[in-house]
């Protein structure tokens, strides 16, 4: 049986734009400190909750993901 790989990410997790359109030192450095704001498999804006505990952000298409 063969396994599918994740699907690399296409879209900046941040700022919703392409990730080969550059680096992205800005976004990188704001992530550090941020919950993504929009899905990197589809650039969907995502529902963001912060806790105290962490964070959650929803995407309608592909889940949730925590932090």
């Amino acid at each position: 049986m063969t396994e599918l790989a994740e699907p690399t990410t296409a879209w900046c997790d941040r700022c919703g734009e392409s990730a080969a359109a550059g680096p992205h030192l800005g976004c990188a450095t704001a992530r550090a400190l941020e919950p993504p704001r929009y899905c990197g498999h589809c650039r969907r804006r995502m529902k963001v909750q912060v806790l105290p505990v962490g964070w959650s952000a929803v995407c309608v298409e592909h889940g949730e993901l925590r932090g």
